[in-house]
C-alpha cells in the first residue's frame, strides 16, 4: 500500500463541497487511471489534507494526468474552494508531504 498526502489551505466551510466534487469524479475514470484505490480528506484550522491511496506511487502518474480532461475538469472544480500551502507551487508533487517515520502492526 503507498500513500500519498496532498497538502493545501481550504475554509472549513467549503469542505461538503470539495467531497461532492470528489465523490462525483470517484464515480467515474479517474481514480483508476491515476492507480488510486482510496481517498480520505480532511481539514484543520484552513488546512486540507488529501490522503490518496493506492497500490504503488501515483506522482508520475498525477504529473502525466494534469491535461487530461478529466483531471483538469477536477482541478478547475477544485480550484474555487483549494489554494496552495506554498506560494511558489508548480505542479502536483510541490503540495505533497514527504513521510518520515512509518509503524505498522
Amino acid at each position: 500500500m503507498h500513500r500519498t498526502l496532498i497538502v493545501a489551505r481550504m475554509k472549513e466551510h467549503d469542505a461538503q463541497a470539495v467531497a461532492d466534487i470528489f465523490a462525483e469524479s470517484d464515480a467515474g475514470e479517474l481514480p483508476a487511471m491515476l492507480g488510486g484505490t482510496g481517498r480520505t480528506l480532511f481539514h484543520f484550522q484552513g488546512l486540507y489534507f488529501h490522503l490518496v491511496e493506492a497500490e504503488r506511487d501515483i506522482g508520475g502518474n498525477i504529473s502525466a494526468a494534469r491535461n487530461h480532461p478529466l483531471y483538469r475538469e477536477v482541478n478547475d472544480k477544485l480550484g474555487e474552494f483549494i489554494s496552495p500551502y506554498d506560494p511558489n507551487w508548480r505542479e502536483p508533487k510541490d503540495a505533497m508531504a514527504t513521510p518520515f517515520y512509518q509503524w505498522r502492526a
